[in-house]
Parts: structure tokens; C-alpha cells; sequence
């Protein structure tokens, strides 16, 4: 239950040194069921640190064949297929094709891609990593000549030229520049954060049409049912209480004893991505994040902190299980793994001191979906509790509140409560974004849309007459 749970000018200096590194990102393991080696070419092992993998597969299908469902806000948007098929994939993309899909959202027939696919951090990429991305796909990955499902979304969203005026209002294609003021290390892990590995994409709010808050960046955003933390240098709010080697021991396993274990998409990016990267990608990850501006969040206790063993077995056991229902299904159905009193094995991790333990989101999305990663090729897994729950016993919208209110007055943040309400809404996908709710009125949506592409095509023009000018 705990959470077991990335003409051209002449380049300065410090940019040359940034492009050095990530030309030598180090990649050592395997990656959907390749080896990868020194002898594994940039491209692949840059498009293991970008995740590319994660999304562009399905479990048990084949590697960027497209077809994941990512569960949006506006609906479900399914991955294209990105192998080098010229019927079902990007075979038929130029390497100008390519680069404008990856850093803009536009397919060569002018289709616009919903920022589910994180262009607007890719936008960053410097022009020789899109290349070497470029050649991995278009001949090193088999080609798969199976579509992936199309994206229907409904009305307005399914109108993807509101993207026009969206980009026009949010998307930068300002490609990513050293800050000679900071390291090399800094500026690498700046890169690795913001651009390739794009892990601004999950961890910075959204504001009321989707798009990033960049004055709160890396402050923590909704992810549907899941929750991704504030990850700035706040010691509190953040990871400034965490040390560079509890970071890198996170990026690379997805555990940190007394501090967290990734699930969720997280768990995703260490299985798929993190894990293979080398010591000194996430040792500059972490050197950027522990410098970011500390952004305070509202947490009055770091969430790593909160909670105890508790000696519930001795003093509750033989009571009815009306008295304490939270108490019994924890005990029946939890204690077996993480312990009686809440302390956790080896194997399962420890209930206190346990981020999963500090948010309702993540608890009870922990509870409904479980927990899967492999790192180094042992999987470490829960089993969910919720609707479809496979070898175990499905529990209801109420057991779970129940069960969730006990773990957390007893091990995580006492303050918070969980309704089954709570649990429903986290079930069906988390809390429904602004856009999503004024889409139910079809009329003021569309005026909303029109405004939106009005209001690009209006920035649109005014960046052409200052680029002119």
C-alpha cells in the first residue's frame, strides 16, 4: 500500500561542454527488451532518456507501435505508431518531417498532435539530437505496419485546429540554451529536466487551458488520478530536504528508504527511462533540481516525515469490525505485507515516512490501480484493489476510504480524510480539469475555441510583423 511503489552559429563554450555530455549519455541495461551497450548508437540511447518507449507501446505489444491510452483531461488520446512503417508509422517523414513533429505537434500532412506529446518540452532539443533520434527510428526500429487506434475525442476538442491558436499562445520554439552563470552539470540536468527527458511535462501545474505555468515550474501538477509532487529546491514543499545520492538512488530504482517509492506514471519513467540512464545524467538531474527556486506549496511538513509504527494489533484485534472498519481491512488484507505495525519488510516498503502516505490522490490511487516497476530486471508489484482487480479481493468505493483513512491516522498525514466520493472520483480518472467541465456546454465552448484560435492567429501575426520589423 505504500508507493513500491526522463546556418548554425558557433557554440559557446559552455554550450559546446553541454553538447559533449548528452552526446555520451551512458545507457548500460535494457529497454523494452534490447540490450543496450557503449556500442548502442545516440539515437537509441537518447530516445531512452526522452521515454519514448513509455508511451509508444502497449503491454505486450511491440516498441513504438503506438496504442497506449493516455488517460487526458479532454479524454483518451491514443499514441501513434512511430516506427519507420510507410503505411502505418513515420517511414514516409523527412528528417524536416521528423523534427517538426517531435518539437512542434505537426505531421507532415499538417495534422495537429495534442500536447499530450510533450513537444513543447522536446521544442528544446538542440538540432543534433533530433538528428540522431531521427536515423535510430528510421533504421534501427522495426517497422510495424499495424495503426494505432485514432484519437475521437469529443466536441470541441476533435477539432484539432484549435491547436493553431493554442501554440500560438503557448508553445515556444526557443531551442534550449546553457546559462553561462550556471555549471556544466547544471545546465546538463536543466536540459535533461526541461527538454529531453521532459519531466516538466508531469511536474509543472496547468493553468485553465492546459497549457504549463511556468512561473510555478516543477511546483507539482495533476496527473488524473495520480499526483505529481512539487520537485523544486522548497525543503519543505519540495525535495530540498533530500540529499544528491537519495535523488539519484530514486531516478535510477524508484526507492528511497524513508523517503519514497515511485508508482504511477513515475514508476513508468524509472522502468522505462531513468533507470538506464548513466550516473552522470542523474547526478546532473539532481544538481539541477536541488538549485531550482524553491516554490512553497502550502505543506506544513515535509512529506516524507509524517507518521509511526502503531501497536493497533495488540489493542484492536478481537473489537467488531463496525468499531474500526479501516482497522479490519488493513489487518486482513495489508498487514501481511507491510506489517502489522505498519513498518514494512524488505520487500514492501515501510506505511511512515512514506510520500504516499502525505496525499489522498496518490494513496488512493495506489489502493485502486496498485503498483508495477522492474528495475535491474526484478519486478516489484502490488496488486490492485479496485474495479477489475485480478488474484485479489476487489474492494468498494467505501472499504477503500476506510482503509485509506486508517493508513493515513495512523501512518501518513492525519489531517486528511477520504470519502468514497474521493475514491470514485480517482476511479473514473481524477478531478475534471476547467476545460473539460465548460465542454458540457457545447455553445459557450465554442465561443471559448473561437476566441482561442482568434486570439493565436492575432500572436501569430504580431510575432511575424516584430520578426520583420
Amino acid at each position: 500500500m505504500g508507493q513500491p511503489l526522463p546556418g548554425v552559429r558557433k557554440a559557446k563554450p559552455v554550450r559546446k561542454k553541454l553538447a559533449e555530455c548528452l552526446a555520451l549519455i551512458t545507457i548500460s541495461l535494457a529497454a523494452h527488451g534490447e540490450t543496450l551497450d557503449t556500442s548502442a548508437s545516440p539515437g537509441k540511447r537518447l530516445a531512452v532518456a526522452a521515454d519514448c518507449v513509455a508511451c509508444h507501446s502497449t503491454l505486450g505489444g511491440k516498441p513504438f507501435a503506438g496504442g497506449y491510452p493516455l488517460n487526458s483531461p479532454m479524454g483518451v488520446i491514443y499514441s501513434t505508431n512511430i516506427t519507420p512503417s510507410k503505411t502505418a508509422g513515420i517511414g514516409h517523414y523527412s528528417q524536416a518531417d521528423f523534427a517538426r513533429a517531435v518539437r512542434d505537434g505537426v505531421t507532415p500532412d499538417g495534422t495537429r498532435l495534442y500536447p499530450a506529446m510533450p513537444y513543447t518540452s522536446y521544442a528544446k532539443m538542440t538540432d543534433s539530437d533530433v538528428a540522431a533520434l531521427y536515423q535510430y527510428f528510421m533504421h534501427e526500429v522495426t517497422p510495424v505496419d499495424t495503426p494505432s487506434p485514432k484519437t475521437e475525442l469529443d466536441f470541441p476538442f476533435n477539432i484539432r485546429a484549435s491547436m493553431l491558436g493554442w501554440n500560438a499562445l503557448f508553445h515556444s520554439q526557443k531551442r534550449f540554451e546553457a546559462d553561462p552563470g550556471k555549471s556544466a552539470q547544471v545546465n546538463r540536468g536543466d536540459y535533461l529536466v526541461n527538454a529531453l527527458a521532459h519531466c516538466d511535462t508531469c511536474h509543472t501545474p496547468r493553468n485553465a487551458l492546459m497549457a504549463a505555468d511556468n512561473a510555478k515550474a516543477l511546483s507539482g501538477g495533476s496527473l488524473g488520478a495520480w499526483y505529481a509532487p512539487n520537485i523544486t529546491s522548497d525543503k519543505t514543499s519540495g525535495i530540498g530536504a533530500w540529499s544528491s545520492d537519495e535523488l539519484v538512488a530514486y531516478l535510477r530504482s524508484g526507492h528511497v528508504e524513508g523517503k519514497a517509492q515511485a508508482a504511477g506514471p513515475m514508476a513508468e519513467a524509472v522502468e522505462h527511462s531513468l533507470q538506464y540512464l548513466g550516473e552522470d545524467d542523474l547526478k546532473a538531474i539532481a544538481a539541477y533540481l536541488l538549485q531550482t527556486p524553491p516554490i512553497a506549496t502550502g505543506e506544513q511538513q515535509a512529506r516524507h516525515t509524517f507518521g509511526q509504527a502503531s501497536n493497533d494489533e495488540l489493542s484492536l484485534r478481537g473489537g467488531k469490525p463496525q468499531d474500526n472498519p479501516g482497522w479490519h481491512i488493513f489487518s486482513g488484507t495489508c498487514a501481511n505485507c507491510h506489517q502489522a505495525n505498519g513498518e514494512g519488510t524488505r520487500e514492501y516498503p515501510s506505511l511512515f515516512h512514506n510520500t504516499a502516505t502525505s496525499r489522498r490522490d496518490n494513496l488512493i490511487a495506489t489502493i485502486v490501480y496498485g503498483v508495477h516497476r522492474e528495475v535491474d530486471g526484478v519486478a516489484i508489484d502490488m496488486p490492485a484493489f479496485g474495479p477489475g482487480a485480478l488474484f485479489t479481493d476487489r474492494l468498494d468505493d467505501q472499504q477503500i476510504a476506510d482503509v485509506s483513512n486508517y493508513v493515513l491516522s495512523r501512518y501518513g498525514n492525519a489531517g486528511l480524510n477520504v470519502t468514497a466520493a474521493d475514491v470514485a472520483q480517482v476511479r473514473e480518472g481524477g478531478p475534471k480539469a476547467p476545460i473539460a467541465v465548460l465542454a458540457r456546454y457545447s455553445v459557450p465552448a465554442l465561443v471559448v475555441l473561437g476566441l482561442l484560435i482568434l486570439l493565436g492567429l492575432y500572436r501569430l501575426k504580431a510575432r511575424r510583423r516584430l520578426q520583420e520589423a
